[in-house]
């Protein structure tokens, strides 16, 4: 699926709906009955012998979870002006969320946590991230905007570091996908490609998670000590706003006390 990053002038709002109907596998009756509109008005929308009102689009568009920037585009799309602002997070409109963000991640030392845009991009970090970016060889890695996820993978980043590398590389690419196919978007599709390219493995060769989908830990090397990982992801609530929509904080807690004291020595 390509059209996240269509533009309204070449898509109809039947097309985005009929396209996120299938990718979600809703035939229309499902569909109808879920968001409670009739099959009738839903079929005369995709074929575009119907306008559907603002509050049709963004109920349908409710119904099948569709990312809020695509939800602005498909409101472009049936005539009717965006809802959804999308605004950096240093915007003083943004300050509280800044803020509660700052927060969190200040919470998490002296454990790494970070959060990212929905490309994986580095928006801001805690101060336990200075061991680890210190290992990083490649200063093209470290330039803006910084890939948290080639970051890691790479061998002149993290991934030489990174003692089980195939099975978090594996673990990294099954999440890509996932999103990808949550998304449809082509800059993730991208990305997933240039992953692979960078671990090496191929498309549908990520295997199974052999952890019974409970979590893969991240196993570093420090020096002589290997430090374990699992990770966990916060996200906001109910947003309505599109930065904040994508916007992930991940944490990286010990797995075992020896890391945790690791950490405690190293981030101080």
């Amino acid at each position: 699926m390509t059209h996240a990053q269509a533009t309204a002038s070449d898509r109809s709002i039947g097309d985005y709906i009929r396209d996120w109907r299938q990718h979600r596998r809703f035939s229309q009756l499902s569909l109808a009955l879920e968001i409670e509109l009739s099959q009738k008005h839903l079929s005369f929308i995709e074929s575009g012998r119907s306008v559907p009102s603002r509050e049709v689009v963004l109920r349908i568009a409710s119904g099948l979870g569709v990312p809020l920037r695509i939800r602005n585009l498909m409101l472009l799309a049936a005539g009717y002006a965006p809802v959804y602002p999308e605004r950096r997070l240093d915007h003083p409109d943004l300050a509280p969320a800044r803020a509660a963000v700052d927060l969190v991640l200040k919470a998490y030392e002296p454990y790494l946590a970070i959060a990212v845009d929905r490309g994986w991009n580095l928006v801001s970090a805690n101060a336990a991230a200075a061991p680890f970016l210190a290992q990083v060889r490649d200063p093209a890695l470290l330039q803006e905007p910084i890939n948290v996820l080639r970051l890691s993978l790479h061998q002149d980043g993290l991934g030489r570091l990174i003692v089980n590398y195939d099975e978090w590389a594996r673990d990294i690419l099954r999440r890509v996908a996932a999103q990808l196919e949550a998304s449809g978007d082509p800059a993730i599709a991208e990305l997933l490609e240039e992953l692979r390219e960078i671990s090496g493995i191929a498309p549908g060769y990520e295997g199974r998670d052999e952890h019974g989908g409970v979590f893969v830990p991240m196993k570093m090397r420090f020096g002589d000590a290997v430090a374990s990982f699992i990770s966990t992801t916060t996200v906001f609530g109910t947003p309505t706003e599109i930065t904040l929509s994508e916007l992930v904080i991940e944490a990286f807690l010990p797995a075992d006390a020896e890391t945790a004291a690791l950490l405690a020595v190293m981030v101080g």
